[in-house]
């Protein structure tokens, strides 16, 4: 099997595509597929190539991954890190893309995965260029977000809306990250759909030990995009309302997250900011957090079929779950036992957190967490499902 991944991020940047498709290329190399992945220069989340180019990669130069996949940098546009800024980027690296994916060897199939509409569009240019099937990894349930979040407005949004449907309909397979938005395309009409749920090697994921049983303030953690999806103003007003037992710490960047500082700043709250951290950095917040928040605006419908990709991190090293989530996300979370569901209110977050301080045994989740996701997105299952679809959409199957 010969596959073409079409990705607006991967490795050595760390975002949820890279972390996705680098645990599925792990796999797909181990049963001697070949895998060519078309990829921006590394330059997120700040818009700018910060890597040496050695790690970075240069434009259309041919680089071999971790696991011996094929790596082709495509340009990138300097940006602002703003949602103006950030499509420009990625309309100008779907140009490009399409360049790269015919200069490559021919794929059994392509592989493009979205949030990144642009580059949706290069999927679907290159895999008829190629006369090859087409599969679309819908991480976000669009075009459902793009209406909630009035991303693009006027005649351009029926017109975008009718775009990402017409993908949709013409890929061989459209492949969910829940199972609720899968649903939600079959009830549209769709038939070309499955699911493969994020996933996390558990191997790799220390289960860290329970939070220290004696501890003044509750550390609380927020590691993740700092964007409109995540409401995370609701978050820093209650840690203002706890100032006096809480302390929170927020790991990340994002189009919100100098608004999100200033409300700190104005508000006199206990937040530290930190930008994005690798690997090792991540499990030392984890290990002095307390409690870590999942968290989703309940005001877009389209969240209800939508689960933030680091929920089964946090399961996964067992620390506690403060969930501000509702439908997948939240029936996620409560199955687990591995936390609360709190409602989208300052103040009902504050109280939650005044009520773990008082009694931290509610903090000790244990392997209940690690549990769910081994028994319900264990990687190497997902990883093998995935190659079952892909062997299927290259035969002219369907599932």
């Amino acid at each position: 099997m010969r596959i073409q991944l079409l990705t607006h991020s991967y490795s050595p940047e760390h975002s949820p595509p890279q972390r996705r498709w680098t645990q599925f290329n792990r796999y797909f190399r181990s049963l001697g597929w070949d895998i060519d992945v078309i990829t921006p220069v590394a330059h997120a989340p700040h818009g700018r190539r910060t890597l040496p180019k050695r790690v970075a990669g240069r434009a259309f130069r041919r680089d071999t991954g971790r696991f011996g996949e094929r790596i082709l940098r495509v340009p990138f546009l300097w940006h602002r890190t703003t949602r103006l800024g950030r499509l420009l980027d990625h309309c100008f690296s779907a140009a490009a893309s399409v360049a790269a994916g015919v200069m490559t060897r021919r794929p059994d199939a392509v592989v493009v995965t979205v949030p990144s509409l642009p580059i949706l569009g290069a999927g679907y240019l290159v895999s008829r260029l190629r006369r090859v099937p087409l599969v679309v990894d819908m991480r976000d349930a669009w075009p459902d977000i793009a209406r909630d979040a009035r991303i693009i407005r006027g005649s351009a949004k029926g017109l975008t809306e009718r775009a990402i449907t017409a993908f949709q309909e013409r890929a061989e397979l459209v492949v969910t990250v829940t199972h609720g938005f899968a649903a939600t395309l079959r009830e549209r009409g769709l038939t070309n759909v499955a699911t493969v749920v994020n996933g996390v090697d558990i191997s790799v994921r220390e289960l860290l030990p329970p939070p220290p049983e004696n501890r003044d303030r509750l550390n609380v953690l927020y590691l993740g995009n700092h964007g409109e999806s995540q409401r995370l103003d609701l978050v820093v007003r209650a840690a203002a309302l706890a100032r006096g037992y809480v302390r929170l710490t927020m790991v990340g960047h994002g189009v919100q997250r100098r608004e999100l500082m200033k409300l700190a700043e104005e508000l006199d709250a206990p937040v530290i900011f930190h930008g994005p951290a690798q690997r090792r950095e991540v499990m030392e917040y984890y290990r002095d957090a307390d409690t870590c928040v999942v968290s989703l605006r309940d005001d877009w419908k389209s969240f209800e079929t939508t689960i933030p990709s680091k929920t089964y991190e946090v399961l996964a090293v067992g620390r506690h779950v403060t969930g501000i989530v509702r439908g997948e996300a939240r029936y996620i979370v409560e199955e687990s036992k591995a936390g609360d569901i709190v409602d989208s209110r300052p103040e009902a977050i504050a109280q939650l957190w005044m009520e773990l301080r008082a009694d931290r045994t509610r903090l000790l989740t244990g392997t209940n967490g690690r549990d769910w996701v081994h028994h319900n997105a264990n990687l190497d299952a997902l990883s093998a499902a995935y190659a079952d679809l892909l062997r299927s959409v290259t035969a002219g199957r369907s599932e």
